[in-house]
């Protein structure tokens, strides 16, 4: 087990689409065991593999809390299959832009199908923060971001504070 260093905006693998898992075995489980570290660390509820850079259809999510023992969920191609018309809005924030919260309206209430680690496939009803969570973590996989979902105007003045930072960095 260990932890793999998170992709940061503007990096453009994350604009990338992920290719579905077809086999799981060894590689794929210390990829999700990787990721669920990773995520611990951040510390964050969600990841998707491309946020470690591998193009890959495989999320992990834990939204237990404080104090709550881990609640680990890995969803290997994942695939909505079904939303509801209700939306709700949620404060998101992502370990790939860090420190940057914004409301973000969604579906309440989704259906994912997905496989789990041992190849099964699952169906799973999901609501709030679960919901929010899968679906974001789902976009990550399509290389779309939660600014995405935002007006413009924020998306852009997001981008382009990090884009500066990128450039300071690359210079150091």
């Amino acid at each position: 087990m260990s932890t793999r260093p998170i992709l940061i905006i503007p990096e453009p693998k994350l604009r990338t689409l992920s290719e579905p898992v077809g086999k799981i075995d060894s590689e794929v489980r210390k990829l999700v065991e990787d990721m669920f570290d990773t995520m611990y660390e951040a510390p964050g509820i969600g990841l998707a593999a491309i946020q470690v850079g591998e193009q890959k259809r495989v999320i992990t999510i834990d939204i237990a809390r404080e104090g709550e023992g881990k609640q680990p969920v890995a969803l290997i191609n994942p695939e909505i299959i079904a939303e509801s018309e209700e939306t709700s809005f949620y404060k998101e924030g992502c370990l790939s832009i860090p420190d940057y919260y914004e409301d973000v309206e969604r579906p309440a209430r989704i259906t994912v199908r997905f496989q789990d680690v041992e190849g099964a496939v699952r169906e799973v009803e999901a609501d709030g923060l679960f919901a929010t969570c899968v679906q974001h973590e789902i976009d990550h996989l399509n290389g779309v971001l939660f600014i995405d979902h935002l007006s413009k105007l924020k998306r852009d003045r997001v981008v382009k504070k990090f884009t500066k930072m990128a450039r300071r960095e690359a210079v150091l």
